[in-house]
């Protein structure tokens, strides 16, 4: 229980920390990514978006196209 818990509370705090500006659905679309490349990174100023991009040929397809609407 006490684990269910702590997931929980480390997946609500990842979400606004992956993105502040994305979509419920963007989000989801680069959760996978953010925590296979980008989990240590430090929230604020970019830096995750940044980590992200420079991972970009790793990349599913959905978070690639998530970053592109991104730049618009």
């Amino acid at each position: 229980m006490l684990r269910i818990a702590i997931a929980a509370a480390v997946l609500t705090c990842a979400a606004p920390a992956l993105a502040q500006n994305m979509t419920a659905a963007q989000r989801e679309a680069c959760k996978g990514d953010y925590d296979k490349y980008c989990k240590g990174t430090m929230p604020g100023g970019g830096r995750i978006i940044g980590c992200l991009e420079k991972q970009r040929a790793s990349l599913a397809e959905a978070c690639r196209k998530v970053l592109d609407a991104q730049k618009k």
